[in-house]
């Protein structure tokens, strides 16, 4: 039985590390602030994020200035066909008659994945261990080996260039928590960023550490959510899998468990120690959309429709009992 005042400590560290995190980043990317938000919000509940957008829109500045914030150590990897699993993971080297491992890019706190849908699929799965076990195995080695936390994967995709990509397969769309489309600023803002002249991100101006992220993660859990808003999450992930929703393949269970934890934490920052049911409605679409296919000859925003439709149409209110 967690006690109020855990619940209350939690959403306190939640909510102080995020305002933290939130006046960092937004002084280097203008204009951002909804991508800033569900990008920090994906960070906090443990999970991955996939960052859509044409170039130029500073999606590789978001990564590097996420990382500066809490002072993680960043890589970027500029995925192209040629590239190999080995490039991403690391490879043996001899050493002293022997062969030692070398680790890979992805040994960091922040893995910039760039237009990851340019890489071959072997090397796009080469990330599935190490987005879902937090570890990375070599055939030759005895024991895999842990990634230090935190780790948080932000990966790219240009969504209007097509010659040269590779889809992502279903399976690595699946274990990416979020799915964020990050647009072109308004007037205002560009002008602003012509007339700014220096927006560089510095690497010694961590406003939490390490330590404090990790810590948020072990606390996501202790933000309630009760029995109706779990039933609700649940009601809304099954419907994915209703072709009369106009989709031909629903959203899994861990899409559901990961709607929640970020639900826990939009909750958390909005100074709260339960969810409810609109924190759940906020991170449905970036949540669910990737995870979901919509029918054949659909446009390319057919997903993130459907999702929209099935906010309006499932009922988020506590359900009747059999019988009554």
């Amino acid at each position: 039985m967690v006690s109020d005042q855990a619940r209350a400590d939690a959403a306190t560290l939640i909510h102080d590390v995020y305002s933290a995190l939130a006046a960092r980043v937004t002084t280097s990317i203008l204009g951002q602030d909804r991508v800033i938000e569900q990008s920090l919000v994906c960070l906090l509940a443990g999970g991955h994020l996939l960052l859509e957008g044409v170039p130029g829109v500073a999606k590789t500045r978001l990564a590097k200035s996420i990382a500066a914030a809490f002072g993680g150590e960043v890589r970027r990897i500029q995925f192209t066909p040629d590239l190999l699993p080995s490039d991403l993971l690391g490879a043996e080297v001899p050493q002293d008659g022997g062969f030692a491992f070398l680790p890979g890019p992805i040994f960091a706190n922040v893995v910039h994945a760039d237009e990851i849908n340019r890489g071959m699929p072997k090397t796009q799965s080469a990330f599935l261990e190490a987005m879902e076990e937090k570890q990375v195995t070599v055939v030759s080695q005895r024991a895999p080996f842990p990634l230090s936390p935190p780790f948080f994967v932000v990966a790219t995709e240009n969504p209007i260039e097509h010659e040269g990509a590779f889809p992502l397969p279903e399976a690595l769309l699946d274990r990416f928590l979020m799915r964020v489309e990050m647009g072109y600023p308004d007037a205002r803002t560009e002008a602003q960023v012509l007339r700014t002249e220096d927006l560089r991100d510095n690497a010694h101006s961590a406003v939490v550490s390490r330590d404090q992220v990790v810590a948020v993660h072990e606390s996501v859990g202790l933000i309630e959510a009760t029995d109706e808003v779990c039933a609700y999450i649940v009601r809304l992930v099954q419907a994915t899998r209703d072709r009369a929703n106009g989709l031909t393949h629903g959203a899994s269970p861990r899409a559901g468990k990961g709607l929640l934890a970020v639900s826990r934490v939009h909750a958390a920052i909005q100074g709260r120690t339960h969810v409810s049911v609109d924190d759940v409605k906020a991170f449905a679409r970036p949540s669910l959309a990737h995870r979901v296919i919509a029918a054949v000859g659909s446009s390319r925003s057919a997903a993130g429709e459907a999702i929209d439709r099935l906010l309006k149409s499932v009922p988020s209110g506590a359900q009747p009992s059999a019988g009554t």
